[in-house]
């Protein structure tokens, strides 16, 4: 059996994830006091799509991936296979309409992002929810692959950082539109009641907490990253470690024998073998074993949290068997 006590000691900061969505909850009260003066509502169709360089990077990217998901082409003028994927994606932005933004960025021109991110190659497309990088894909992907890449990205925007896009309207521009609501809260006493109730060990207690906060402000950045940490130590508290890694060495094909031992790898502190067992099993497997094996790694993502070099690792990991 698990002992009574876990922790997660060593796994994830939750002054980090405070001080995040401390963040989150300042550009939220922007984008509403921009709504107030006329610079919020629905969008034209034009500026879905958006030319970004390293001045205005943290501005029409980070700040508006807290509201919706942004899309980052890295181009320049003489890429020719540039000259074929960028087309496609705008044209896929415009149909998502307001799903997520494009944001596109000449490689030339700002050398800078593009060692930021590690560009080596392009074209390269990456994501950035919640101002959180992901790497897409490389290359001229075929059509029927980007759009399952960017359904998976809207899928995990909304049900993870409960982003649903923004209001897209052909004749937007020069209208009045209504004001965005504030953020509700605070929640210090009930988030501080879910901790306490995580050191106790009460787990369902503590999941009842955050998602007491989450139903009134989904996109509580703590809250979410608590309830991730609940819900794990949940999971395994009635595990028997032995026979889970005796299964999961036994079935290394058995999807839910991995998770459950990813499971208890995190919990356990060895966040490298979690997230390396569960890449494993997204590339070995396919369809619904391959997408809840990819699903449960970006909720041990939210455990550990966006910042840590290890989650990097393993997104970058992730991409590769993936694209």
């Amino acid at each position: 059996m698990q002992p009574r006590n876990m922790s997660m000691s060593g796994v994830v900061d939750l002054a980090a994830v405070k001080a995040a969505g401390e963040a989150k909850v300042k550009a939220e009260q922007a984008r509403a006091e921009s709504a107030r003066t006329g610079g919020g509502g629905a969008v034209a169709p034009s500026s879905l799509v958006i030319d970004v360089d390293e001045a205005g990077f943290e501005r029409d990217v980070l700040q508006r991936s807290a509201e919706v998901p942004v899309v980052i082409d890295f181009w320049a003028e003489w890429c020719e296979p540039c000259k074929q994927l960028s087309p496609l994606l705008e044209r896929l932005t415009q149909e998502y309409n307001g799903r997520f933004l494009l944001a596109k960025i000449d490689v030339d021109a700002n050398q800078m992002l593009m060692q930021q991110f590690g560009i080596q190659g392009i074209p390269a497309v990456f994501a950035v929810v919640a101002g959180q990088a992901l790497p897409l894909f490389q290359g001229a992907a075929p059509e029927a692959q980007i759009r399952q890449t960017l359904d998976q990205l809207v899928q995990v925007a909304e049900e993870r950082f409960g982003l649903t896009g923004i209001a897209v309207d052909a004749a937007a521009e020069g209208e009045e539109t209504a004001p965005a609501p504030v953020p509700a809260g605070p929640y210090d006493a009930l988030l501080e009641a879910a901790v306490q109730a995580l050191d106790a060990g009460d787990f369902g207690g503590a999941v009842q907490a955050y998602k007491n906060v989450l139903s009134d402000d989904p996109g509580n950045t703590e809250a979410k990253l608590g309830l991730a940490q609940a819900e794990l130590l949940g999971r395994v508290q009635d595990m028997d470690p032995q026979k889970v890694r005796q299964e999961a060495a036994e079935k290394p094909a058995d999807v839910n024998a991995q998770i459950a031992a990813a499971d208890l790898d995190l919990v356990g502190g060895h966040v490298e073998d979690a997230f390396g067992r569960l890449v494993e099993a997204v590339r070995r497997t396919t369809a619904e074993d391959r997408d809840a094996a990819r699903l449960r790694l970006l909720e041990l993502f939210e455990v550990v949290g966006p910042d840590d070099p290890r989650v990097t690792a393993a997104r970058s990991a992730l991409a590769r068997v993936l694209f």
